[in-house]
Formats: C-alpha cells, sequence, structure tokens
C-alpha cells in the first residue's frame, strides 16, 4: 500500500515511458503516474545517463492505483495490450535496455499475479515473452519535464507517430476502462 490509505502501487517498464504515462493516466482507477527510472547500478540517474544504455536502469511508469476500482490483474492485461513484450531491450525503434519490458513487483501477491498473467499472455503472442519480473527496487522519479509529456507535447513527433497510436489503442481495446 502506498501512503494514500487503500491505494497500490505498480511499477512496469515497456519501452519509453511516455507511452505508458499516457495510457496509465486515462484509467480509470489509476490515481497518479509518475515516469521514472528503476532496476540498475547508478544512484540519481539523469535521462542522458539512462539513455545512453549503461546505469541498468529501464525507463518505468511507477502507478498509484485504487484495488476497487481497477485491479493490478487489469492493470497487467493493459500492460501487454499496449506494448510488445517479445522483443529483448526493444519497443519499435527504441533500443537498449533502458526500454526492456520489466515488471517490478511490491509483493508476493502482485509476483503470483504477475506470473499467472504471464502464462496467459504466453498464449496470446506469438513468440516468447521476455517481461522480466523482478521485486521492485529504488525508485528514481525522472526529471519533471518528463511528467505528463504527452499532454504537455501531443504534436511533437514521437508523441504524435508512436504515443498517440498506443493510446488510441488503450482507448479503443478498454474503452469501459477509461476515466
Amino acid at each position: 500500500m502506498s501512503e494514500q490509505s487503500g491505494r497500490e502501487v505498480a511499477i512496469l517498464g515497456g519501452g519509453c515511458f511516455w507511452c505508458l504515462e499516457a495510457v496509465y493516466l486515462e484509467a480509470r482507477g489509476v490515481t497518479r503516474v509518475e515516469s521514472g527510472y528503476m532496476g540498475g547500478h547508478v544512484d540519481q540517474p539523469s535521462y542522458e545517463q539512462v539513455c545512453a544504455g549503461t546505469t541498468g536502469h529501464a525507463e518505468v511508469v511507477r502507478l498509484e492505483f485504487d484495488p476497487t476500482v481497477i485491479s493490478y490483474r487489469d492493470i497487467l492485461e493493459i500492460f501487454f495490450t499496449i506494448h510488445d513484450p517479445t522483443t529483448p531491450d526493444r519497443q519499435g525503434n527504441d533500443v537498449g535496455p533502458q526500454y526492456r519490458s520489466v515488471i517490478f513487483t511490491t509483493s508476493p501477491e502482485q509476483e503470483a499475479m504477475a506470473r499467472k498473467v504471464m502464462a496467459e499472455m504466453a498464449a496470446v503472442w506469438d513468440a516468447l515473452i521476455v517481461t522480466q519480473l523482478l521485486p521492485q527496487e529504488t525508485w528514481y522519479k525522472a526529471e519533471d519535464y518528463h511528467q505528463n509529456y504527452f499532454a504537455q507535447h501531443p504534436l511533437q513527433g514521437y508523441c504524435a507517430f508512436v504515443v498517440a497510436p498506443k493510446v488510441a489503442k488503450f482507448r479503443k481495446t478498454f474503452s469501459e476502462r477509461l476515466k
């Protein structure tokens, strides 16, 4: 549970954090989304360091959610729908370990649910799921200009051609889960 009573935390990496952030900001029951870094060996990494691919960190989003409105399972189903969990260290043109597919769990219950959903998703994808499943590590919030990036820069090239289609797919596939 997070500092807000009754809220839970999910931490996911599936390519550029702008994509995941934009989608989860629209999900009913998700009360907070922050972009950041996790899983590496450098303290207080900068975006430039993480982009160099040498810190071991992945770009991730940290979600706070109300489990009475959206379940952890729902969050994972969205995750496996909006990114490709079969490409190691890559999402589209974003290449490097910082773009890996990863779930950082905050409890044994989250780990068990993630394993279950990953097993179910294995039947959906034509290739092997390479998503890493790890216990949460130290969270480093990304620089302020990365927070709510898509909403602030919808016409920026990457946002228009990469983020917007993921948001559209979420809206079409999960219309009942929109805010």
